[in-house]
């Protein structure tokens, strides 16, 4: 199992839509998620706009290729880009302790 962390900047003038958006998330999406094994998956926003994300699966590359595949998930990403600072590059954190 893989447990993955990442971080992207979020806009600092949207982060209450941006809140907004994932109280609402597609439920096409959410099914997506869940078929290209992204279970755990959570998102922390810090009011700087520092966004962690956090996921579980067993391949996080065939994970993200699955939701690559989707139809669905260009659409998400195309409509959320706007809030982002700068290009939207997931940046991975090494992972230096986990407590079992």
């Amino acid at each position: 199992m893989e447990r993955v962390c990442f971080q992207v900047q979020v806009r600092a003038d949207r982060l209450d839509e941006y809140r907004e958006r994932h109280r609402a998330v597609w439920p096409e999406m959410l099914a997506a998620l869940s078929a290209a094994d992204w279970r755990n998956y959570s998102l922390f926003l810090r009011e700087d706009g520092l966004l962690l994300g956090y996921l579980e699966t067993e391949d996080f590359e065939a994970a993200k290729r699955a939701m690559d595949a989707t139809d669905v998930n260009a659409r998400w990403q195309a409509e959320m880009a706007p809030f982002f600072a700068g290009e939207l590059a997931f940046e991975r954190l090494e992972e230096v302790f986990h407590l079992d």
